[in-house]
């Protein structure tokens, strides 16, 4: 063992006699308390700063029966939406000075059930508990559920159990549909994702009512699995060239397989075919061409989340139910269909 010593971690009466102000004051500042006057608050936070004072986490829960932490139950990680949902709510977190502890329910080994997940996480202490991307029956089996810590699920529709938080699942839908039918589209086919999917299924209900409003051809919907994989299948497989004039996919993975497999069977998107998708991935600006599609803003969401569960672990009141709005961006994967096939 070295003859150094280490430095000795500062606690919370070095950091109050630094800033000339008491113990309880800098508790305060570190738990956000709004009674502190902005100036003490921007000096005690000086001196944690400068002495790189760390709360003692275990301390503080004893004191104050709060663990600081959020547990989180992620329907697929892997995909996209889910992983984007769940980084929003850990940096939301992080800033707000929580740690987060996430199981999946879905991965490459199998499926976890929500009864054991939620075993997992209570098991930890959490002060909150947040439900990302659910499937119809998972909800089902959350509400049998005795769960004795807020829960949060984020999905499209309110629910009389849970607090909710969602993206605009019905106005990204009508953005897209609106787009299509500006365009002078009255002919699109719906590729939706699984339906015992939440936000699959808004998406769906949403398209389909948008479409009726706009005097649309009904057609039976196309169930895929969100891949592109599927798409590909789906496009690259068709007997004959379609018929409608624009397909509406339920994410942009689902897209990116269509435009591939339509290109790989000769059909030019979009001169002969129009796509949109949803969620705008990082890449969906680079596709060829480059994808119309729904921008979700899911580090807002995740700060939304952040806010709602803190609230309700602090018995703060707090709207039963939350909707964040979506923005429709347009890109080179539309065009108004050919002249004849209207």
């Amino acid at each position: 063992m070295s003859d150094q010593t280490l430095p000795a971690r500062p606690n919370i009466r070095q950091v109050a006699a630094a800033a000339g102000v008491s113990h309880m004051t800098v508790s305060r500042v570190v738990n956000n308390h709004p009674s502190i006057r902005p100036e003490t608050r921007k000096r005690v936070l000086e001196v944690i700063a400068q002495l790189n004072y760390r709360p003692n986490v275990a301390a503080r829960a004893l004191a104050t029966q709060k663990t600081r932490r959020f547990g989180v139950l992620v329907e697929a990680a892997q995909e996209y939406g889910p992983s984007s949902m769940l980084r929003g709510v850990e940096t939301a977190a992080r800033a707000a000075g929580y740690f987060v502890t996430s199981v999946g329910l879905q991965d490459e080994e199998g499926e976890l059930s929500p009864q054991a997940a939620v075993d997992h996480l209570t098991g930890q202490g959490v002060d909150a508990l947040c439900v990302i991307a659910p499937r119809s029956s998972s909800v089902a089996t959350l509400r049998r559920i005795n769960i004795d810590v807020p829960v949060l699920v984020i999905k499209a529709e309110g629910d009389p159990n849970f607090l909710t938080v969602s993206l605009d699942q019905k106005q990204g839908a009508n953005l897209l549909v609106d787009h299509l039918a500006d365009l002078g589209h009255r002919d699109v086919l719906h590729l939706s994702g699984p339906l015992d999917w939440l936000d699959a299924r808004a998406r769906e209900r949403a398209y389909n009512h948008r479409r009726k409003e706009w005097g649309m051809r009904e057609r039976p919907i196309v169930v895929g699995d969100w891949s592109a994989d599927f798409a590909y299948d789906f496009a690259k497989g068709l007997k004959r060239r379609p018929d409608y004039t624009a397909i509406f996919a339920a994410n942009d993975e689902m897209a990116l397989g269509l435009v591939h497999g339509f290109h790989d069977r000769g059909i030019s998107v979009p001169d002969e075919i129009s796509v949109v998708g949803f969620d705008d991935v990082p890449l969906a600006s680079h596709f060829l061409p480059p994808l119309t599609t729904v921008r979700q803003g899911f580090h807002d969401l995740g700060v939304k989340a952040v806010e709602v569960m803190k609230a309700a672990a602090e018995g703060s009141e707090i709207p039963q139910r939350t909707k964040l709005g979506v923005d429709l961006v347009v890109r080179s994967s539309t065009a108004a269909p050919r002249s004849g096939a209207r």
